[in-house]
């Protein structure tokens, strides 16, 4: 079992990086209010290296600047944005080259942005040639479950899903909510094809270097992966071969128990990660 450092702040390591990959719910915002004090810490390292936000938003950088506005994260806490929305994007304009491409969407209104710019059109089930998840309708009531008879019928017509979230669920405000990787998981339990995009899949760790060496005009050499995601963003730091720093007091606070090196490192046991540190939440 490695035992993680518990720090108080991210200056004790912040001379040992780089660059800064930082998730951004759960450790900047928690979907209803900003956490101003996580903003001072990426402001402060943007002195000495680039901040590229990760984040497994299902929808454009533009969307999810104008959440920041709305909440009060500061815009000058970061030097860039990777979304997996934007992967996923990517990805249908590369299946509609030279024709329309008929999608099935799952998920509310407020991700139609990630159809901007593509050669496709919106379908019914029975139409379709696709699926794109972005998460629940109505997520502040309805479950995977929800979905069974959707995935049935998809099975039937052998249907890929693309998810644009592999976030299982996130936090908005003090409540759990349910995010389009919970369903892609469930659709991919019953025997579905499933394409995840963003945290923790390699692709989206190239795009996010490509990014730190475009603002830094430099390779990127040692690079600190920050998330409270130890499915997403923990793993895929390991993944990715980045050293971790894992927030406790976000998505999992509920499950660590007590602050300590011995229970963060047992809890990580399950997914099989490791963070080279932890701490509550991040501070400078």
């Amino acid at each position: 079992m490695q035992t993680p450092r518990l720090i108080s702040g991210l200056s004790e390591i912040a001379a040992d990086y780089d660059a800064l990959i930082c998730d951004v719910w759960g450790v900047l915002h928690n979907g209803r209010e900003p956490f101003l004090l996580a903003a001072e810490a990426l402001t402060r390292f943007r002195a000495q290296g680039p901040v590229i936000l990760l984040t497994n938003a299902p929808r454009p950088v533009a969307d999810v600047e104008t959440i920041f506005k709305r909440i009060g994260v500061p815009l000058d806490c970061y030097d860039a944005i990777v979304t997996s929305g934007v992967a996923a994007r990517e990805d249908m304009i590369a299946r509609s080259v030279n024709k329309r491409l008929a999608v099935l969407h799952i998920g509310p209104d407020r991700d139609l942005g990630l159809f901007q710019g593509v050669n496709a059109d919106r379908v019914p089930l029975e139409q379709a040639e696709v699926v794109l998840c972005t998460g629940p309708t109505d997520d502040e009531t309805e479950t995977p479950d929800d979905y069974a008879a959707t995935y049935r019928d998809m099975l039937k017509r052998n249907l890929t899903m693309l998810c644009a979230n592999p976030d299982l669920v996130v936090q908005r405000g003090d409540k759990l909510i349910y995010c389009a990787g919970a369903l892609a998981k469930a659709y991919e339990q019953l025997g579905g094809e499933v394409v995840y995009y963003g945290k923790p899949h390699a692709p989206i760790y190239k795009a996010v270097r490509a990014a730190a060496r475009k603002v830094a005009g430099r390779e990127i050499e040692n690079p600190l992966a920050v998330g409270d995601g130890a499915d997403t963003d923990i793993k895929g730091a390991n993944r990715a071969g980045i050293d971790a720093l894992f927030i406790a007091d976000g998505v999992h606070a509920a499950q660590l128990g007590d602050f300590t090196a011995t229970n963060i490192a047992q809890f990580f046991v399950t997914p099989g990660a490791h963070a080279k540190a932890a701490m509550r939440a991040l501070v400078w």
